[in-house]
């Protein structure tokens, strides 16, 4: 508990026991038995009487202060005091009990603030370290990161082996081992040896300031349901006040008129009653929390979820597109074949290929300047041009040369043998001639074929996958996973269009999400229902466009995302749904005078409390993980 939360706790304690003495002693004269039961009413319910005050002057009375407030008030001056201070003591009690279920429910959310680097150690000319603020590091700076510490900014590795916890930002508990030449991401704690790293980002820039924004925003983008609650505690509580209002004295005008005792009293307390009973507590405090712990719960999974509408989507999500490099396969590429045409030698076409990619950073163009195997001199290479969907063209030392797939060789009014190997094919042309081949196998994820029958089996109708990549490939690696449907050789443009003709195919009231990691996927991640971003190793494009982003690149914890996003909507409808249909009950009963204020008690505490218990639910998620473990 922090501080708040246990002067509450003091308060409550106090009240309740100065309740209880004034009720065993003896009967006092009435005036004498109001003031004394004041100060207990006045311990615990000052801050309900000031906040309803507060709403009173700021013209925005209907909320659930003020029906506690004129509830409690009414009971005093109907003589009721034990009533009177029970009703606002049980409302504390509520109060305090919700207060620390948001704290519990925060507290998987609030771990991920402390990723957040203090500091980072710059190296001196004398070789001593210097704290600075991470927000002063430029990029390209030499950083040292020691045992212990967390990594501040993103960067790679220029000296030095470690093994990494990621579990903040991935949930996998299992360290990485890095070392030198690994790219790592800001937020990770360096566990074991010393490492010296070279930011490649500003600090603003980095995943840690991506995710922690991401999280801090999340609270922005609230579900229906959410919004539901709000325009009806707006148009509820006001309803209700004047309900009451009627209730107090429309029956005792209507009986003096029939010529029959009135009985004011007896009505007043019956709409002082309604007014406990109606007060929507259980609905406006659990359903966000509800949305709140799913989000938390999620987070502690390595799924983040930029806000509560996005999970509401989630849960209704019947077709799953993915992209396939990165996503679906590891995207390490290995150069498995060297197909040179005649007069060419094999290291001759490897060499040309290597240096016209090596300004890339695309996994093909890694795997190719990774099987060339020396260092490149990138003064050799001039005029680059990457051709999105097409491949790189440059020259080197002078001559033209092109690298990229089928469609750049016709382009180049070149002919491209086809092959019947299952791969990625890179053809290469040489001052305007064709000069070979190069073949690069991608390998399938370990979790990618878990990861479409989970999917199956948490109800998704459909999964599709889209790609670039050639027809053999793209069969061959949707038979090995099961895919319900495929289309190859697709460029950013026609994936948008594919997106475009699923949505306009898909069910009413289903949702289509897609699932990529490329620069090249932001178009569409931005157009479909719902938008999940590999983050660990997915570009920043992906990650801002995407409304779900996975931490660990593991397709598996997409159906994990879905289950948490299912049960967390099955514990709101079933707050609402009890919250309703107890509190209907009971103003029917009230409203009868056939429930007294102990009733309303229940109603109104007893029933938030048993909601905010079960919303808390929704931040469990370990059994729901441990279901999606292999």
């Amino acid at each position: 508990m922090n501080k708040k939360q246990k002067k509450v706790l003091y308060q409550v304690i106090a009240a309740a026991i100065l309740v209880l003495i004034l009720k065993l002693l003896p009967e006092f004269p009435k005036p004498v038995e109001l003031v004394l039961y004041l100060i207990p009413y006045l311990v615990v319910g000052w801050d309900v009487l000031r906040k309803a005050l507060k709403g009173i002057k700021n013209r925005q009375p209907f909320d659930e202060c003020f029906l506690m407030a004129v509830a409690t008030v009414g009971a005093f001056a109907l003589g009721d005091y034990v009533e009177g201070c029970a009703v606002i003591l049980f409302y504390q009690i509520g109060e305090l009990f919700q207060s620390v279920a948001v704290g519990k429910s925060r507290q998987n959310i609030s771990a991920l603030m402390d990723i957040r680097p203090d500091y980072a150690n710059i190296e001196g000319a004398d070789g001593k370290l210097e704290q600075v603020d991470p927000d002063e590091v430029e990029v390209g700076t030499l950083i040292v990161v020691q045992p212990g510490e967390r990594v501040p900014i993103d960067g790679v590795i220029v000296e030095g082996t470690s093994a990494l916890n990621t579990a903040a930002l991935t949930g996998e508990s299992l360290p990485r081992d890095v070392k030198t030449g690994d790219a790592v991401i800001s937020g990770c704690v360096n566990m074991t040896g010393l490492l010296k790293i070279r930011t490649t980002k500003e600090f603003g820039e980095s995943t840690v300031s991506k995710i922690l924004d991401l999280v801090e925003n999340s609270s922005m983008k609230k579900a229906r349901a959410e919004n539901f609650i709000t325009r009806f505690a707006r148009v509820y509580t006001p309803a209700v006040c004047y309900s009451a209002l009627a209730l107090a004295f429309l029956p005792p005008l209507v009986l003096l008129l029939m010529g029959q005792p009135a009985r004011f009293g007896d009505w007043i307390y019956r709409a002082l009653t309604f007014l406990v009973i109606s007060c929507p507590c259980a609905l406006v405090i659990s359903i966000p929390l509800s949305f709140f712990g799913g989000i938390g719960g999620a987070s502690a999974c390595g799924i983040l979820v930029k806000g509560s509408t996005y999970l509401e989507e989630l849960a209704n999500t019947g077709v799953v597109v993915f992209d396939k490099t990165g996503t679906l396969t590891q995207g390490t590429f290995k150069v498995v074949g060297v197909h040179p045409a005649d007069g060419m030698r094999e290291d001759a076409l490897v060499e040309a290929a290597a240096l016209t990619e090596s300004w890339s950073k695309h996994p093909i163009s890694l795997s190719i300047k990774a099987a060339y195997g020396k260092e490149i001199d990138q003064n050799r290479v001039t005029d680059v041009e990457e051709l999105g969907g097409y491949g790189v063209t440059a020259k080197v030392d002078g001559k033209a040369v092109a690298v990229g797939n089928a469609r750049l060789m016709h382009k180049l009014d070149l002919t491209a043998p086809e092959g019947n190997e299952v791969g990625t094919v890179v053809h290469v042309a040489i001052d305007g001639k064709y000069a070979g081949s190069l073949l690069i196998a991608d390998v399938v994820k370990p979790h990618s074929a878990k990861a479409i029958r989970e999917l199956k089996h948490a109800g998704v109708r459909k999964t599709v996958m889209l790609t670039g990549d050639a027809e053999p490939v793209a069969k061959a690696v949707a038979n090995e996973l099961g895919l319900d449907e495929y289309h190859a050789g697709l460029l950013p443009g026609d994936k948008v269009d594919r997106i475009e003709s699923l949505l306009a195919a898909k069910q009413p009231k289903e949702n289509l999400a897609f699932v990529g990691d490329g620069i090249n996927d932001a178009p569409v991640l931005s157009r479909a229902d719902i938008g999940i971003a590999m983050g660990a190793l997915g570009s920043d494009a992906a990650i801002e466009a995407a409304d779900i982003v996975l931490m660990d690149d593991d397709p598996a914890k997409i159906a994990l995302a879905m289950r948490i996003a299912r049960r967390t909507l099955r514990i709101v409808y079933q707050n609402i749904v009890f919250a309703l249909a107890i509190k209907f009950a009971c103003l029917l009963l009230g409203a009868l005078g056939m429930a007294s204020m102990w009733t309303a008690i229940f109603a109104d505490v007893g029933v938030m409390v048993l909601a905010v218990l079960n919303a808390t639910r929704a931040l469990y998620t370990k059994d729901l993980a441990r279901k999606n473990e292999p």
